[in-house]
């Protein structure tokens, strides 16, 4: 079933542009929304940091992204920060009134879109990324028009985020184009980590197994934590473990499709783990922390340890080396493809939209 046309706003996450090299899932996830939408006809226009890739249709909410002067780390507790951030989604408000948009699907993080919605009637899809973070969540519980419906990633983030499953919230897996990932039928022995260098996402751990199992290392990706990547990550740096860069999409697709398996080392409640399936869609099996939604998006493409077992990890990867490269590019292309990601939001906005009709339930 083709969907009519619609006019639609997609609000991305402010802190980093909307281009490649992404800085992490979030980026990859709004460029691929965006890419995805425009070809199914529909007419987009993405609000987001105005050095964003110039080849989308960018309306800017402010004229840089914010990480640049006014680093996150330093300065999310500050009430200059706050009051910043509140001018910058004021403006969002005011181009997404200005805008007649049927449909505004917000990756923003941020509590003020979803009021701004709630108030003006606009019909809304929220995608949750991330644990359910005070400010965001109180957002999310006290806006629950039947025009305002909210996506998470996976089974294990929507059970982080409610007790039981509301009327207004749906599963919505991320997607890839899995033509820009292509399959590699053989590794070359060696393993890869991908994200964003910070504590959270284990990269010490993966350089420790790696060790153990006595195999060759490259990570690939922005150092998110310096203190963390100068004092933890570059004395172990050296012989067979590099750190090779922050890559786009060609080039990472080419480095990690011709490792053995993927090292995914999440120390958080990882709510999906977009980089688990850009290496699977290139047949290389994952090595992963059995963390958050790890194994339900990975699945029998994967060998687990348990978060810290790093003895575990090790023996995780020699296990995940020995699995079958095809299986893991068909569980991508069955479920977590990027025509599948858009027919699921597709079938959100249908619901969001005709929301509009339904009477508010007075409160008690």
């Amino acid at each position: 079933m083709t969907m009519q046309r619609l006019r639609i706003a997609v609000l991305a996450h402010i802190r980093h542009p909307i281009r490649q090299p992404f800085m992490g899932g979030m980026e990859s996830h709004a460029w691929y929304l965006t890419r995805g939408l425009m070809a199914r006809g529909h007419d987009v226009t993405l609000l987001a940091s105005g050095d964003s890739d110039p080849d989308l249709p960018v309306l800017p909410v402010l004229p840089e992204h914010y990480e640049r002067t006014m680093p996150w780390a330093q300065w999310h507790k500050t009430e200059h920060f706050a009051l910043a951030q509140a001018g910058h989604f004021a403006n969002a408000g005011r181009l997404m009134a200005e805008g007649g948009f049927d449909i505004i699907h917000n990756n923003s993080l941020h509590p003020a879109p979803l009021d701004w919605a709630a108030e003006a009637g606009q019909p809304m899809v929220t995608s949750l990324h991330v644990p359910p973070f005070r400010l965001l969540r109180e957002a999310v519980e006290r806006n629950t028009a039947p025009w305002m419906l909210n996506t998470v990633t996976s089974q294990v983030q929507m059970e982080t985020w409610w007790n039981g499953v509301p009327a207004t919230a749906r599963v919505a897996s991320n997607g890839i184009d899995p033509a820009r990932w292509p399959y590699r039928a053989s590794g070359d022995g060696s393993l890869a980590w991908v994200g964003r260098i910070a504590p959270t996402k284990g990269t010490v751990d993966a350089v420790k197994a790696a060790r153990i199992a006595g195999r060759p290392l490259t990570l690939y990706g922005p150092v998110d934590d310096a203190t963390y990547y100068e004092t933890q990550v570059v004395p172990l740096l050296g012989g067979d473990v590099v750190h090779a860069g922050h890559l786009g999409s060609d080039g990472l697709a080419e480095a990690v499709g011709r490792a053995s398996a993927l090292l995914f080392t999440p120390l958080w409640n990882e709510p999906f783990g977009l980089t688990a399936i850009e290496a699977m869609a290139c047949g290389v099996p994952v090595a992963a922390y059995d963390n958050g939604a790890a194994r339900e998006v990975i699945g029998d493409s994967g060998a687990y340890a348990t978060p810290d077992d790093i003895e575990g990890l090790a023996d995780a990867i020699e296990a995940a080396t020995a699995l079958p490269r095809c299986d893991a590019r068909r569980r991508v292309e069955r479920h977590f493809s990027l025509d599948r990601m858009i027919d699921r939001y597709e079938a959100c906005y249908r619901d969001a939209i005709d929301g509009l009709t339904t009477p508010m339930r007075k409160a008690v």
